[in-house]
């Protein structure tokens, strides 16, 4: 009999319900054994949706770690209790796959870093989902191949579908603000191309939070990227990263479509999109459960380390407090802020 990965889910509001079901239904060698969510609706769906497959429900997360035989602890609550379940898992011995960002802060952030370094045997990842989008690792293969000369520019957007029930609105104050939630992709695509090492020397944003925000990254040895968020597109979701090189670029997602089909109407040519990032990246989302499975089980590497997240919160926290304050954030090459002693980095 083939062994399977346990596997807990935290969280079951439009994320966690997700992971839930693609450690069921989708990743071969992991089972799902339990889910825990404090809010009765989204037990009751649990109930009908995870319960029949042998999967158990809790209210309580504390309660569920209880549950004998768990080896894997999927976190994909509020970004405000992100940092606090890790640890608590971690803690229990548990494999963790964190929903992106850690924290809404650093200092929490290196606290899932330096929990897991205490348990180095145990496998802790960020859900960075487009890490495991196809057509990002090609374009990243490209880059690193040579093919566009030395990545020196990156323009990076993520752009939401406007949801007129104000979810966005409200979710805001548990998010850490649209580039710690929203834009921490973008950032993370920045290092990854990049390079973890990569040294910030500056960051300024502009424009308005929570509907739209602009902010300009600039690395030491010359590198800049520039960032694009938005809660308000009217077609539908639109991701997309540009990777400006010495010999070339690559585009990810530039002209986005759901499907090769262009509607030829009286008003024009057109081609429809995915209404939500999960219509975009949802083969990503079923690879990172099937990748992070097969690290527990067969103790591989994880594919990037936990602590780009700790420096993607931080760039993402120095552009928040440019946004607030309305001046540039420096840095040395220490990665130290310069001449802001309110920045809360």
């Amino acid at each position: 009999m083939v062994r399977k990965l346990q596997v807990a889910v935290s969280g079951l509001g439009r994320m966690g319900a997700r992971h839930a079901l693609h450690f069921l239904e989708k990743t071969p060698r992991a089972e799902l054994v339990a889910a825990c969510d404090p809010d009765p609706k989204c037990r009751a769906w649990a109930e009908e949706k995870l319960a029949p497959f042998g999967t158990k429900v809790y209210s309580d997360f504390e309660e569920m770690l209880k549950q004998e035989g768990i080896e894997a602890v999927v976190i994909a609550t509020i970004t405000t209790v992100h940092a606090e379940q890790s640890i608590r898992a971690i803690s229990a011995g548990k494999h963790v796959l964190c929903e992106k960002p850690l924290s809404t802060s650093v200092d929490v952030s290196q606290s899932v870093v330096d929990a897991a370094a205490q348990k180095p045997h145990l496998k802790v990842m960020c859900g960075f989902s487009r890490r495991f989008d196809a057509s990002y690792r090609d374009a990243f293969s490209r880059t690193k191949s040579g093919d566009i000369g030395q990545a020196s520019i990156i323009r990076s957007q993520t752009c939401d579908k406007l949801d007129p029930s104000g979810f966005f609105v409200d979710y805001a104050q548990f998010s850490g603000g649209i580039f710690v939630d929203c834009n921490v992709h973008d950032i993370d695509l920045t290092l990854w191309f990049f390079g973890q090492d990569s040294a910030v020397k500056s960051v300024t944003a502009r424009w308005g939070d929570v509907d739209n925000g602009v902010g300009i990254v600039e690395f030491w040895g010359g590198k800049i990227a520039y960032f694009y968020g938005s809660r308000m597109m009217a077609a539908g979701q639109h991701d997309m990263t540009e990777v400006i090189g010495t010999e070339g670029k690559v585009v990810i997602n530039g002209t986005p479509q759901t499907n090769l089909v262009e509607m030829h109407e009286s008003t024009g040519v057109r081609r429809e999109i995915p209404l939500n990032y999960y219509g975009r990246f949802a083969e990503a989302f079923v690879t990172e459960s099937n990748e992070f499975t097969e690290c527990c089980l067969d103790d591989k590497p994880l594919p990037f380390k936990l602590t780009g997240a700790v420096q993607a919160v931080k760039i993402g926290c120095a552009l928040q407090e440019s946004l607030r304050s309305g001046r540039k954030i420096e840095f040395d090459e220490r990665g130290d802020s310069v001449g802001l002693e309110k920045a809360k980095l």
